[in-house]
């Protein structure tokens, strides 16, 4: 699984073998099973994820029902609000499949800038990508009609359509498990046309 993390973190700097030993020493890797809750509604953690296999996801409960608002997958990061703001955290956060991540925190972030100050840079970059792309997602779930957000899921993460049950999967795209497959069934037809 390291050489996972390696191969991601050489897309943006190059490290020494003393670098990578430096990393692959820390007790950061960690292999769950799906269904394993990462994150409850209320905890506080300092934890932040890396998914280097796997699937995890983001959701609130509101009113007793699951409202899904991020899936997680190979080579991406969450950093859960309660990791920065020391708050109760106000959703979970679970795996969807099996999955292997790296769990680290901050202090131990700040540690690895100093040790390998290069690590920071690429941090930085990697946040102003995630923050771009969030800021994207959000502008095109607030301006589509269900239809377009499905078309664009399509497009996009076609892996999810495969890897998420529909339930989850229609939560995230804002409707009903039973109006994903009526709007699944519209599209159907219309390419058969």
């Amino acid at each position: 699984m390291q050489d996972l993390l390696f191969d991601f973190i050489s897309k943006y700097v190059t490290l020494t073998k003393d670098e990578m030993n430096d990393i692959t020493s820390l007790d950061i890797f960690r292999t769950l099973k799906k269904g394993t809750i990462l994150l409850k509604e209320g905890q506080k953690s300092k934890d932040e994820y890396f998914v280097l296999k796997g699937c995890i996801r983001k959701y609130y409960i509101i009113d007793g029902e699951e409202k899904t608002t991020a899936f997680f997958t190979e080579m991406e990061a969450l950093t859960p609000h309660c990791a920065i703001n020391n708050e109760p955290s106000e959703y979970f956060i679970s795996c969807v499949e099996d999955t292997t991540l790296t769990v680290a925190n901050i202090d131990l972030g700040v540690d690895l800038f100093i040790k390998i100050p290069k690590f920071q840079i690429m941090c930085s970059i990697l946040s102003t990508e995630i923050l771009a792309k969030q800021q994207i997602n959000f502008d095109e779930f607030k301006t589509s009609s269900p239809e377009q957000r499905y078309l664009n899921l399509l497009q996009k993460r076609p892996d999810l359509i495969q890897r998420v049950p529909q339930h989850q999967l229609a939560s995230y795209l804002g409707i009903k498990a039973e109006s994903l497959s009526r709007l699944k069934a519209r599209i159907f037809e219309k390419i058969k046309k």
